[in-house]
């Protein structure tokens, strides 16, 4: 269970990098879009790591 929990701390982690890089370079994180652009890229990092946080909270919650 420790290392589920971790797993989701580091998946936050990385796409709050992501995120933080693609609000400076879109193309550089979202290459496989037609379009690139920073709405974008706080849709799928943003939400994507604050899931993962969620998630990370929760286990180390019932853990």
């Amino acid at each position: 269970m420790k290392l589920l929990t971790n797993l989701f701390l580091v998946l936050a982690v990385m796409c709050l990098i992501f995120l933080i890089i693609g609000l400076f370079k879109p193309w550089v994180m979202l290459w496989w879009e037609d379009t690139q652009n920073r709405k974008k890229v706080i849709k799928l990092y943003g939400i994507s790591g604050i899931l993962f946080y969620a998630m990370y909270r929760l286990l180390e919650h019932f853990s």
